[in-house]
């Protein structure tokens, strides 16, 4: 425990906290409710939250809220805690740095973490051929460089993207989003030059993979032109668009066009990426290897980073000084990083998404069977949603999604919705996550779609 003040008290975070789903108050108990409207007041109003709590310590599998109610953790900070909130080492790492220094912008006074995350990146993404990484503050940026270099590389101005696909908040990011509501909607006008084609989506429009491929090549070679094509950008399990799993054979097809056309193939592994899926990047479930990939989220533990990782000869495009940012590689990230990359590595965390996958559709499977409101049950790894729908039409039914959510969340668990319709419940627990507490939670939400 740490003082806070003369009276109150929070439990240090951590695996050592308590791995227990403990509900002492209503949500939000009085102190999150007053730190909740000191948010109202100070902080602006399209910044919002999903959970009514003000979270003072979590690690393992659960978050604890100022008033000691302790949550069970089905999000983790959107996919970003996967080796768990506070890890020893992470932790450790943060604080021998920050002791060092906290800030020379590399691009000023280089150090040798930054080259150690490159390194790592270099030798983890797929592909057996010579890279170089770049590493920046967010997913977005890491996106929107990208898409740059890529522009750089090819001499062309075009870039496509998918239907039900997210790629961030900045304006180029805005453009490659499908969204609208709420991550485009009055933000406009966006970048130029970004065009968008229809996936893969099984439960919903039907196709093969091949099938799938080949209207997305069509449209593209007739709407836009391979000529003009700098870039295809996608996310191999589409995350905010509901984590879509594409059919089989639709990736590899599309890189197979891009190889032919000489259009860089860029993977979207911000939210996929370190281990989340029951593989290090998702792009090996689907045997392609990318020509760049953009990693964040997973990569450092809940500090801001975020890599360009790609073929040496594309990376090297950019000219000296076309690349950077003053806190892109901040040496305290990287610290946290090489912690959390080691962690990934050596402590059977890729094997354990594996293990967490197999509980999480074996759950969820069995739910589906007897509820026809699950249209579907997909995912990889720790990385599993279920879509809600009307048995009598199969269309979305995001009011029953909504419920679901906010009973469970109500009832101690944390857990986030996605998907363009607002209809699926998306399930992305901390690898650190002990068995009973994620059966626990599934019971949780289990009880509340019978409730609802």
């Amino acid at each position: 425990m740490t003082l806070i003040d003369e009276t109150t008290t929070i439990p240090l975070g951590g695996p050592g906290l308590p791995q227990v789903r403990r509900i002492v108050t209503a949500l939000p108990g009085p102190r999150s409710a007053e730190i909740l409207a000191r948010k109202s007041d100070a902080v602006a109003a399209g910044v919002a939250h999903s959970m009514p709590v003000s979270v003072v310590a979590a690690g393992g599998g659960v978050a604890v809220d100022a008033d000691g109610n302790s949550l069970i953790d089905l999000g983790s900070g959107i996919a970003v805690t996967s080796v768990g909130n506070a890890h020893p080492k992470v932790a450790a790492a943060i604080a021998a740095q920050a002791a060092q220094f906290t800030h020379t912008c590399f691009m000023v006074s280089p150090y040798e973490s930054y080259v150690d995350v490159a390194e790592a990146l270099n030798r983890l993404t797929p592909g057996d051929f010579a890279k170089k990484s770049a590493l920046f503050n967010s997913g977005a940026e890491a996106v929107e460089n990208a898409i740059k270099i890529a522009r750089k590389h090819t001499g062309r101005p075009a870039v496509v993207a998918f239907d039900h696909g997210y790629h961030g908040r900045t304006n180029l990011t805005m453009a490659l989003t499908a969204k609208a509501m709420p991550y485009k909607s009055g933000f406009g006008p966006f970048a130029p030059e970004v065009y968008r084609v229809p996936g893969s989506y099984p439960l919903r429009d039907g196709l093969t993979g091949p099938e799938a491929a080949a209207n997305a090549i069509t449209l593209i070679e007739k709407q836009i032109g391979a000529a003009n094509l700098a870039a295809v950008i996608i996310e191999p399990i589409q995350g905010e668009g509901g984590f879509i799993v594409p059919a089989d054979g639709f990736l590899g097809a599309i890189v197979d066009w891009c190889r032919a056309n000489g259009v860089v193939f860029i993977a979207d592994e911000v939210q996929t990426g370190f281990a989340r899926t029951g593989a290090m990047f998702a792009s090996e479930i689907f045997g392609i290897e990318p020509d760049m990939i953009t990693t964040a989220k997973g990569i450092a533990a809940g500090l801001p980073l975020a890599g360009v990782t790609g073929r040496a000869e594309i990376m090297d495009a950019a000219h000296p000084g076309g690349l950077g940012g003053t806190y892109g590689g901040n040496p305290v990230a990287c610290a946290a990083a090489v912690a959390a990359i080691d962690a990934f590595e050596n402590e059977g965390l890729v094997e354990r998404a594996q293990q967490i996958g197999g509980i999480l559709r074996t759950r969820l499977d069995a739910l589906a069977a007897s509820d026809p409101r699950i249209g579907e049950v997909r995912g990889h790894g720790a990385m599993v949603a279920a879509e809600f729908v009307d048995p009598a039409t199969g269309a979305p039914d995001a009011a029953l999604t909504g419920a679901v959510a906010k009973a469970a969340i109500a009832e101690g668990v944390i857990v986030l919705t996605c998907g363009t319709f607002g209809n699926v419940i998306r399930f992305l627990p901390p690898l650190s996550i002990g068995d009973e507490l994620l059966n626990e939670g599934l019971d949780v939400i289990e009880a509340a779609l019978k409730r609802s």
